[in-house]
């Protein structure tokens, strides 16, 4: 399995799992229309791997 660490590397799954020593506060952010989402910064020895795959790739 292959390790992303360079700045701007990007994981796509239906869900992702993430480790930190310290996460950010949750940010709404706008996605499309009304739909709303959010985002949190993983700090310090931050890692995600994909618990779940996209069933359909665009």
């Amino acid at each position: 399995m292959k390790t992303y660490t360079e700045e701007g590397d990007t994981i796509v799954g239906d869900i992702l799992v993430g480790e930190a020593r310290n996460i950010s506060k949750p940010l709404v952010i706008v996605r499309t229309g009304r739909h709303k989402a959010q985002r949190i910064i993983l700090r310090e020895n931050a890692r995600c791997r994909i618990e779940k795959k996209l069933r359909f790739v665009r």
